[in-house]
């Protein structure tokens, strides 16, 4: 089992900054690909971004590229989601996601109970 909590949400203005983290316990947290994902009011659940385990590549959906930035530190069994430009179509629950490999579907084996982002105009 792996537990997740995420932290870091909050309201701010469009083109504003937060920084969302996820703390990691239970199994090796070094071994599992980590991933962000949102889901808006009405809509499905959508890939965000991820980082691998082995070589910590990173993978990003085309509508965050540039703008957001993920990283872990193994050390503190912690990801981060580092956002910036931030627009009002962010506005989601941000969920942290674990599992063995990366792909941007939402079978993820580790959820989070997410994290509230809002984002005025």
């Amino acid at each position: 089992q792996v537990q997740l909590v995420e932290s870091g949400g909050g309201l701010v203005q469009a083109g504003g900054s937060l920084r969302l983290s996820c703390a990691a316990s239970g199994r090796t947290f070094i071994n599992f690909a980590m991933g962000w994902f949102r889901q808006a009011p009405g809509k499905e659940r959508e890939f965000v971004a991820a980082i691998n385990w082995v070589d910590e590549s990173t993978y990003y959906a085309d509508s965050v590229k540039g703008r957001f930035t993920i990283f872990r530190d193994d050390a503190k069994s912690t990801v981060y989601l580092q956002m910036s430009s931030l627009k009002p179509e962010d506005t989601a629950v941000y969920y942290c996601a674990a599992n063995r490999m990366v792909h941007t579907t939402t079978s993820w084996d580790y959820w989070g109970q997410g994290t509230q982002v809002t984002v005025s105009s």
